[in-house]
């Protein structure tokens, strides 16, 4: 256990004894523990594999890599349609944490030879994406916008055409396009 991961499981009221069991499984599996995201992370060799996060509704191990896992059990869920590599196992109690032990430690252990075996997922590429009509309209007007908004990273590029084409409103997304135009030009992303 890393005594820097310990708040997080102190400041944890309502999913407390389901993820110090979470916890207790991933540490018996050898992973190394580490706080990013604010959340408790678990690597193999500097890799991340695993990571233990709550929600409203549930507390969850979200597996990085986990749309390679072979998923015997049908228990991975992908927490939305963007989401290309993590899948997640949801609890709401301790006792179905407990029962499905044997089988986290094995999921665990695949992500871990992954890891090892170098396996990437295939991601979509930003071209794959939808370009909403309204930000395709700024950018066929502006050669400028379409310049900065080219020279942006690849994640920063996914991340506004999923944010502009998520509005089932025409006037929203036009008015989310206005708004991050600036950040664009400034090579920005999204939530810098």
């Amino acid at each position: 256990m890393n005594p820097k991961v310990d708040f997080y499981f102190d400041k944890e009221k309502k999913w407390l004894k389901e993820q110090e069991q979470l916890r207790e499984i991933v540490l018996e599996c050898g992973l190394a523990e580490e706080l990013k995201w604010g959340v408790p992370c678990y690597m193999h060799q500097k890799s991340n594999i695993v990571l233990i996060h709550s929600f409203k509704e549930y507390c969850a191990l979200l597996f990085f890599k986990g749309a390679l896992l072979k998923d015997t059990e049908d228990i991975l869920i992908q927490q939305s349609a963007n989401v290309q590599a993590a899948r997640q196992i949801r609890f709401t109690n301790l006792q179905e944490i407990i029962d499905l032990k044997s089988v986290l430690k094995t999921y665990i252990f695949e992500a871990v030879e992954i890891e090892k075996a170098g396996l990437k997922v295939n991601l979509k590429k930003t071209a794959e994406f939808p370009v909403s009509d309204e930000f395709q309209q700024k950018l066929d007007e502006n050669p400028d916008l379409k310049k900065a908004f080219e020279a942006l990273t690849p994640g920063r590029q996914r991340a506004y055409l999923l944010h502009f084409s998520q509005p089932k409103q025409a006037k929203t997304r036009e008015s989310r396009v206005e708004k991050y135009i600036p950040a664009i030009f400034e090579g920005k992303g999204l939530n810098d």
